[in-house]
């Protein structure tokens, strides 16, 4: 090539060497497409630490307390995880129900609380009855019923009894425990807080 040719092609070389570059760029800056397996994974949108929030009911009281070390939402099914929650229900203003976990999935809206891992529900002590602690290993919790379930194995204990059972149905406002089957249990009359007021 001579070098007339030479100094008119080289600005065309230069050119479209500075295209490919211009485009190489643009397709780094661009953002990787999620796909169809991206859409679909469970990454968390926000987290907060200290996590505290209460329930008002109609008359403007509050009806309950939800508390939490940390929590995290996940928008992809909007839910949100709970590490080391504390619920603590406000129906009944003579005997509140804490629960507390090691975590807990919260739905849509907390209409749906489920407790995992070293669940237990404490009942306060309230007229004759002792303070009532409930252990299990899930907890389904209905805020707005006032109502716990599950199906797992449950052990409950107050001052004078120990009770065990498979499933259980608990209302926090009525303050009645349905125990669902296999149950067994051992009951002291000298330990009643009845007993113990007659000494």
């Amino acid at each position: 090539m001579t070098g007339d040719k030479l100094t008119a092609v080289l600005p065309l070389i230069l050119v479209g060497m500075l295209v490919a570059f211009t485009f190489w760029l643009d397709r780094l800056a661009q953002p990787v497409a999620l796909g169809t397996a991206g859409a679909s994974r469970h990454d968390p949108d926000y987290m907060v630490d200290g996590f505290s929030a209460i329930r008002m009911n109609e008359s403007g009281a509050a009806s309950y307390t939800l508390s939490a070390a940390k929590m995290v939402h996940y928008p992809d099914d909007d839910t949100t995880l709970l590490t080391a929650p504390r619920f603590v229900s406000l129906g009944s203003a003579k005997a509140p129900v804490t629960i507390t976990a090691s975590q807990a999935v919260v739905s849509t809206n907390g209409e749906h609380v489920y407790f995992q891992d070293d669940v237990r529900v404490t009942r306060a002590a309230f007229g004759d009855s002792s303070e009532l602690m409930m252990r299990t290993a899930f907890l389904h919790v209905i805020p707005d019923d006032s109502l716990a379930r599950t199906d797992r194995t449950v052990t409950i204990t107050d001052a004078a009894a120990t009770v065990t059972a498979v499933g259980l149905e608990l209302n926090s406002e009525t303050r009645v425990i349905k125990l669902l089957s296999n149950v067994r249990g051992t009951y002291d009359p000298n330990k009643s807080p009845r007993a113990a007021a007659k000494r």
